[in-house]
């Protein structure tokens, strides 16, 4: 299969559980598909007490899709550097206009601290990246994602890669050929 990074090629790499990212030290688009897969499943969400007290204290404020290129800056914004370039920024803000990609904004203030953005296909979102520049802003950004996700029915979040952050909420590995099936009835 050849991929374009294009709205169209980013949506049949996520239909068959592939998804880029830019090597800048090549100045390149890399496919991933790795194995095992990284999925956050709905009803094993865990939040930990300390968070479920961060949310109720209402210290963040949540919106959705009102700042879309603001989360993805946000996500780029990284001390060790970025995978996200220019066209990144172009052909996620197209699918966020399509429809197709969606961000979770956390507010302080009035201010943009963290966050997250990825692409909803069917009963599937496959998160991107998050950000944060609060303690706990991006974490409070997953939990607004996830009840969203159940509130509409979705059955799949895939976070691609296993982090301690995404362990901590209740992550897990499962094997590249399961997730495709679960792909597959989610979309």
């Amino acid at each position: 299969m050849f991929l374009r990074f294009n709205p169209a090629g980013i949506e049949l790499a996520y239909r068959h559980g592939i998804f880029p990212m830019y090597d800048d030290v090549h100045r390149r688009m890399l496919w991933f598909q790795p194995d095992p897969r990284t999925i956050i499943p709905l009803n094993g969400f865990h939040i930990s007490r300390s968070l479920a007290k961060t949310v109720r204290q209402g210290k963040f404020t949540l919106r959705y899709n009102t700042d879309f290129l603001g989360v993805m800056r946000g996500c780029a914004d990284r001390e060790e550097g970025t995978w996200i370039s220019r066209a990144f920024y172009d052909v996620y803000g197209e699918l966020h206009r399509q429809g197709k990609a969606h961000s979770v904004e956390v507010l302080q203030d009035g201010r943009l601290v963290g966050g997250t953005y990825g692409v909803a296909l069917g009963g599937a979102f496959m998160a991107e990246s998050m950000f944060h520049y609060e303690t706990d802003a991006s974490k409070v950004a997953l939990v607004g994602l996830v009840q969203r996700l159940k509130e509409r029915g979705f059955v799949l979040l895939d976070v691609q890669y296993l982090t301690p952050h995404h362990q901590s909420l209740g992550a897990i590995e499962i094997p590249n050929a399961e997730y495709l099936q679960r792909l597959e009835a989610a979309l």
